[in-house]
């Protein structure tokens, strides 16, 4: 029995000891990056790096858009004539009407300008209630991730504010001056035609077209960073993004 105990003794402390070194190699996975003696991201970096990334990228947006041709002169997000409303156009154009058409498509984006200076404090209060969690969920998440989450947490926010703002600036610009006119003259025709008139609410249009380009441009920023290490204009965000592109 004797010599029994002796290799169970042997054993136990090799499985203690077995134990203490994974734990100790788990530890070093946990706190290291790799082989590199730097330490990992900690909890408070992530966060930090992501509320810092969209910081950069809501205010490059905004920066982008609230300028005179912000909208209009970006393929990419100028508001079109309405959907809703493009017969009236069609019609317009056959009447001979272009430059009022050319007038009503400018100030719908002047107001889409005019709106955007509106949305900095929003994405500001949405980034400043971010998470740990919602932050690891983000720098995982893959492209768009942040500005996903930005939709989620303002689009109604953004909404309530744009309205006021957009219906302050149909005003300032004169946008019905442009559209009253096009929009009475087909209504007439189609008094004599027993077509449908039309009644395009233009605050509502303004407001969620404008609020669908500030997100374009806001994932544009964000994707720009989560690709670009020139982009990562800080040392932080050059670690976070860093840890999960290697570059």
């Amino acid at each position: 029995m004797k010599k029994l105990l002796i290799p169970i003794t042997v054993i136990a402390a090799l499985v203690i000891t077995s134990c203490d070194v994974l734990e100790s190699a788990a530890n070093d996975i946990l706190t290291t990056d790799g082989g590199s003696s730097e330490p990992s991201l900690t909890e408070g970096e992530v966060a930090s790096g992501l509320k810092e990334a969209l910081t950069v990228g809501i205010t490059n947006a905004v920066d982008l858009t609230s300028v005179t041709d912000g909208f209009l002169g970006n393929a990419e997000i100028r508001l079109p004539f309405p959907e809703d409303a493009i017969k009236v156009k069609q019609k317009a154009l056959e009447w001979g009407l272009d430059g009022q058409v050319e007038k009503f498509e400018t100030t719908l984006n002047r107001a889409a300008e005019e709106a955007s200076k509106e949305a900095l404090p929003i994405f500001k209060n949405a980034i400043t209630s971010m998470s740990i969690q919602d932050a690891f969920g983000i720098l995982n998440g893959g492209e768009g991730a942040a500005t996903d989450y930005l939709k989620g947490k303002t689009t109604d926010q953004l909404v309530t504010a744009f309205r006021p703002k957009v219906d302050a600036a149909i005003a300032k610009v004169k946008l019905t001056q442009y559209w009253d006119p096009l929009a009475d003259k087909y209504n007439q025709a189609m008094t004599f035609t027993g077509g449908d008139k039309v009644n395009t609410d233009l605050g509502d249009y303004v407001t969620r077209r404008a609020i669908t380009g500030l997100f374009t441009m806001v994932e544009k920023e964000e994707n720009k960073i989560r690709k670009d290490p020139v982009a990562r204009v800080s040392e932080l965000l050059q670690k976070v993004f860093g840890s999960i592109t290697g570059n």
